[in-house]
């Protein structure tokens, strides 16, 4: 199949399923909603279309059977019933599953068969909504499809179930016992569905599952269907189904697959910008040959002129590449109702959730990187921060818990904020295991006012779920929150007012690949410092002495300062005299101060350089996360420069 077609086929379906989930829960909010209806058939009758015109039949008859019942739905004749709208999204969640199996393979295995047996049960009368039971279909299959697995050790490569069929046989578990037996030579066991003893028994009904450690469903197939205990044998890729024992509550606890988001691997391009873009290209590839020529022609007069126009064309270049690179937000959040959803039903809540400013774009980096945080933390924010409804009304509140995700542009930062309106944080609490855990001292606490007792659920310190969900109801995973960001060179805050509800705000650039950096030398060391951080730069000798720290003093504020030199040990650095300023000038080298909306401190240099536009990577491996840098650039001579980050240095 020709890559191009089969791309864009995937990029359409994952829209769509996005749309057709988001059109399902308004729907399911409002039965009356023909609108949400009309666009929901429309949806699973375009999905049914391309999956068959693609060669996907398993999938094309899987929509169908969804299409089929929203039309019943869609004509009057079946209610609109919250155990139906559950087998839909059961549906829709396969056909997700399909669509990235095909993008990761090529192809799917997924079995749609028990799937469309149930959808095509409550067609036929044969499914009771009000006890969720299949009359008369046996589409389950002998094997438990639905149990919730867990498995105790860790897997190297992906968790394969294999749905073992022995056929006809006089002695099932002699010969259940055999095949897993000969399949455990190729293969690691990791669990079976009955337990094993049950299996070799001889007590299972026609099928059961094997859970086994390997990389590729159609070759686990392959290989098991070789072995002549053996008559058939169904695979499925379950690694994001499974529990592994000892796993944090955070991991699992939601009980909601759903929501969760793939890297972002396409960007749609208006024509303007890609005629900009061509045009662009063009003045490029003619200020290339004028250069050239000038330079042949030793004319360094016309060189420089090249050169000054050069620069204007990659600068535009390079705004207009950036531009493309944005994506909107809703790339990601759209998925995040149904996320809701689910994990409120799960738990018995009654949320609604709202989203506002998902136009907002950011580049496609960031939008990725992002994701995983925000959904960390809507689930606390469901699962935490949200009362039950008994609770919230005995506490005077709606029955109905309120999330909203909001975001705005701020200059060149967005700001994203996840609020709730539920029981909020107890500071108390907070502070008792702060000192517990020992992330800090009780007389550090008294000094630290709400706002920063509310930041200290990003501590590591406070990851155990069991001790801190009961404590603060967040916290959970919020360590990995704060450092994804941080990594972006953003930042993460908490406010929170006891009884009332809890919002966490998110501030990142809208993108990070290329940044205007000032230059500074300390002893043998060059680094860059960002300079949007930077609000002036001042000799040493305004240094004074509080309490034996230097400080500066600025419109009547008081800025500590930082010495490049012994935060970073740097060699050959320019020391201070006991500490502080001789008077002597540049021989005590310069000062930096930082905007005091980042962080009120001067940086000490030795000396400041120039300021140059400079392409910013991550730092990675066992740098990853270093406080006080965010990460390298290469410059024109080869040198590679470290990029500050003064919120944690």
């Amino acid at each position: 199949m020709d890559d191009q077609y089969l791309d864009a086929f995937i990029r359409e379906s994952q829209e769509a399923i996005t749309e057709l989930n988001n059109s399902l829960l308004d729907l399911e909010s409002d039965p009356s909603d023909r609108e949400a209806m009309d666009l929901i058939f429309r949806t699973a009758h375009t999905l049914k279309g391309n999956f068959g015109a693609m060669g996907f039949e398993d999938a094309s008859n899987l929509a169908h059977a969804i299409e089929d019942l929203l039309d019943e739905m869609r004509e009057g004749n079946m209610e609109v019933t919250p155990e139906r709208m559950d087998l839909i999204f059961a549906g829709v969640d396969q056909i997700e599953a399909i669509v990235r199996e095909i993008e990761d393979e090529g192809e799917s295995s997924v079995d749609t068969s028990d799937t469309v047996a149930d959808l095509r049960a409550v067609l036929d009368g044969e499914y009771d909504a009000a006890t969720e039971d299949l009359g008369g279909s046996d589409a389950g299959g002998d094997a438990d499809e639905d149990v919730e697995v867990t498995i105790d050790d860790e897997f190297e490569h992906s968790v394969i179930r294999a749905t073992v069929d022995i056929g006809d046989s006089d002695m099932p578990g002699v010969d259940a016992m055999l095949a897993m037996s000969n399949a455990e030579d190729t293969y690691d066991f990791l669990t079976t569905v009955p337990d094993r003893d049950d299996i070799e028994d001889g007590e299972y009904e026609g099928t059961f599952d094997v859970y086994l450690d390997a990389d590729d469903v159609g070759t686990v197939k392959m290989e098991l269907e070789d072995i002549g205990e053996i008559e058939s044998v169904d695979t499925d890729d379950v690694t994001d189904e499974v529990t592994i024992a000892g796993d944090d509550a955070d991991e699992d606890d939601d009980g909601a697959e759903a929501g969760s988001v793939d890297e972002i691997k396409s960007v749609r391009v208006d024509v303007d910008q890609l005629d900009d873009l061509h045009g662009l290209v063009e003045q490029l590839v003619t200020s290339r040959i004028k250069l050239r020529r000038a330079v042949e022609e030793d004319d360094f007069d016309a060189a420089g002129e090249n050169l000054n126009e050069l620069d204007k064309i990659t600068a535009n270049l390079q705004n207009t590449v950036m531009d493309m690179r944005l994506i909107p937000l809703k790339k990601v959040v759209g998925k995040f109702p149904r996320l809701v959803r689910d994990l409120a039903r799960d738990l018995d809540k009654e949320v609604e959730f709202t989203i506002e400013g998902e136009d907002i774009e950011l580049d496609r980096t960031i939008l990725t990187e992002i994701s995983d945080p925000l959904m960390h933390i809507l689930r606390n924010s469901v699962d935490h921060g949200i009362e039950s409804p008994d609770e919230r009304e005995a506490a005077g509140k709606d029955r109905t818990g309120h999330i909203e995700l909001r975001a705005s542009r701020e200059r060149d930062h967005v700001i994203i904020e996840v609020e709730d309106d539920g029981e909020g944080l107890d500071v108390e609490a907070i502070r008792r295991q702060a000192v517990e855990k020992g992330v800090r001292s009780a007389d550090e606490l008294d000094t630290m006012d709400d706002g920063a007792i509310y930041d200290l659920v990003f501590h590591p310190g406070f990851s155990t779920a069991e001790e801190v969900t009961d404590t603060s109801g967040r916290g959970v995973g919020m360590d990995v929150v704060h450092d994804t960001v941080t990594q972006l060179d953003g930042s993460v805050s908490v406010d929170s007012t006891p009884g009332e509800g809890t919002t966490v705000s998110l501030r990142l650039p809208v993108t990070m690949a290329i940044v205007k950096v000032l230059f500074v030398e300390v002893g043998d060391e060059e680094y860059g410092v960002p300079l949007k951080n930077v609000d002036e730069i001042t000799r040493t000798d305004e240094t004074k002495q509080i309490n034996d720290n230097e400080v500066i003093k600025h419109n009547g504020e008081i800025y500590p300062v930082v010495d490049l030199g012994d935060a970073f040990n740097v060699p050959g650095a320019k020391k201070r005299s006991n500490g502080h300023s001789n008077g002597q000038g540049d021989e005590e080298g310069m000062l930096v101060r930082i905007r005091e909306s980042e962080r009120q401190v001067a940086l000490h240099c030795d000396s400041v350089n120039s300021q140059e536009e400079v392409v910013v990577k991550p730092l990675e491996g066992i740098l990853s996360g270093t406080p006080g840098l965010s990460g390298t650039a290469v410059l024109g001579d080869g040198n590679i420069v470290h990029i500050l980050d003064v919120v944690t240095l």
